[in-house]
């Protein structure tokens, strides 16, 4: 399990690099804050990632999402960005799990948008 580090824009910009992924990592709640993040997931494999991202949050009625997840399929040789809101984090550990169905060659970068 791999712990997502987050890059944090400026006004005079900020250099974001990628890094890689594991099968699954998570998101700190001090990372995603008040404001949320943006998650960018990047597909550099033959075969497409199935992305799974854990949402402890709940239906505007203020029961529990259905599956508590949101899944998404990432296209080899394609990008997909995400945004990640607090009311995701799991209450109970303090954080957001993203799973990954293929490993190599993919990588993220991810933003706080607690600035």
């Amino acid at each position: 399990m791999g712990a997502l580090v987050a890059t944090t824009p400026t006004n005079s910009g900020t250099v974001t690099a990628t890094a890689v992924v594991t099968a699954t990592d998570t998101i700190a709640q001090a990372l995603i804050g008040q404001r949320g993040a943006l998650l960018k997931i990047n597909n550099g494999n033959a075969a497409s990632d199935t992305v799974t991202i854990s949402d402890a949050g709940s239906t505007a009625a203020g029961n529990p999402l259905p599956a508590g997840l949101i899944t998404d399929v990432v296209a080899n040789g394609t990008s997909q960005i995400y945004i990640i809101h607090p009311e995701q984090v799991n209450p109970a550990t303090g954080l957001v799990t993203i799973t990954h169905s293929v490993t190599p060659t993919v990588t993220y970068e991810l933003w706080s948008l607690s600035f």
